[in-house]
């Protein structure tokens, strides 16, 4: 079942939401600061691309680091990203249909302003 999910999250909306990571990854990419901000979106592209079945968790093992590095992340990124997933979520919530897909973009919305501290998990 995530398999035809997510085929079909990434025909109606999933191919854009992860080119914006990889997009957003390749422009933090151009400065040296903006590596570590890279490897977030590179690894969230992955996410975005194909979600069901795919969860993801909060440690608070470098809590201080993680929330300064948020707060760079949220200033110069996070904020755009984030209303483009909130935009989307509202669209699929116009259907029944969409409603599971909705919830996705929600998960995205949440990753968008933070994703320091995540990691991508595999549901059970």
């Amino acid at each position: 079942m995530n398999l035809l999910l997510n085929i079909l999250w990434f025909i109606f909306g999933g191919f854009l939401s992860g080119l914006s990571w990889l997009l957003t990854g390749a422009l933090w990419f151009i400065t040296i600061i903006g590596i570590p901000y890279a490897q977030q979106c590179f690894k969230f592209a992955s996410l975005s691309f194909a979600p069901f079945g795919k969860d993801v968790e909060y440690s608070d093992s470098d809590k201080p680091v993680s929330i300064f590095l948020n707060i760079i992340w949220l200033i110069f990124g996070g904020v755009p990203l984030a209303i483009a997933n909130l935009s989307l979520a509202v669209t699929m919530f116009c259907s029944i249909i969409g409603i599971p897909f909705g919830l996705q973009y929600l998960k995205l919305v949440k990753l968008s302003i933070m994703p320091f501290g995540a990691k991508i998990v595999d549901n059970k």
